[in-house]
């Protein structure tokens, strides 16, 4: 990886930092996609690892797309249409991809503003906490353009369509507060108390038989845009790989021993 997201592990949580504080942690280079694909390709293969929390270094969470690009006309921004759509769909769009497909739990740390592709990378994770200085915007129609990164998709399914209507349309910017309000965080904290709720989140999830959370979000995720009768087919496949894991014996004899349960991963 070439730099732009820090990595550190925590026994099975890994914490990713966006590491580029002077540019508010801005998604501009085609590297720093292909770090998050990298990153999630790794814990995939990887089945000691139990969440994952992303968060930014400095003041904002991300601040979005590289403004001078786009009044340059470079990265995105370059070339003829068609070039330009080449460019989302093998750049900034393979991170939605890559994060949703991946069945580790995420955590978005929401430390500071997070703001057009910067929201959209939130909503890209399965929880999100905010610091009280966080702020929110789904700022692309300020800018003249639409969100290319799945923002459309992903909003509406994280706060409903109508309030992801009126976000994108106004592209007004919220703080914190007004964010729990909408649904869009879990909950507000103040800033000191972000890492600390974040990383006791992600060890209360890890504390859980690793792959029956990876089927159970996995499940959670697909039952979002199916039927009921695939849901309850799915889980019942799923539940038949549950049933024959060692820590679904060991948390079924935990239970009826009144002690706490040892899980191995398996």
């Amino acid at each position: 990886m070439s730099g732009f997201l820090s990595i550190d592990r925590m026994g099975g949580v890994v914490v990713a930092t966006m590491n580029r504080p002077d540019e508010r942690n801005a998604l501009t280079e085609e590297h720093q996609m292909l770090e998050f694909v990298e990153l999630c390709a790794q814990i995939r293969r990887e089945p000691g690892v139990t969440a994952l929390v992303l968060t930014g270094a400095g003041s904002a969470f991300s601040a979005g797309g590289n403004l001078k690009n786009m009044r340059d006309k470079k990265g995105f921004s370059a070339g003829s249409p068609a070039d330009i759509r080449d460019a989302y769909r093998n750049g900034i769009q393979q991170i939605p991809l890559a994060l949703y497909e991946l069945d580790v739990p995420t955590i978005a740390a929401v430390n500071g503003p997070a703001i057009g592709a910067g929201l959209d990378l939130a909503c890209m994770c399965d929880i999100r906490l905010a610091s009280e200085r966080a702020t929110f915007a789904s700022s692309f129609v300020k800018l003249g353009i639409v969100p290319g990164d799945g923002g459309a998709w992903l909003l509406a399914r994280t706060i409903g369509q109508p309030k992801a209507m009126e976000m994108m349309l106004t592209g007004d910017t919220f703080d914190a507060a007004h964010a729990l309000a909408l649904g869009l965080v879990s909950r507000v904290v103040p800033p000191d108390e972000l890492m600390p709720q974040a990383l006791d989140l992600a060890a209360r999830i890890s504390a859980n038989p690793s792959r029956t959370v990876r089927l159970t979000k996995r499940l959670l995720r697909e039952s979002v845009s199916v039927s009921l009768a695939s849901s309850l087919e799915m889980a019942a496949a799923y539940q038949a790989l549950a049933h024959y894991t060692s820590d679904h014996d060991e948390a079924v004899r935990a239970f009826l021993e009144k002690r706490k349960p040892v899980f191995t991963g398996r």
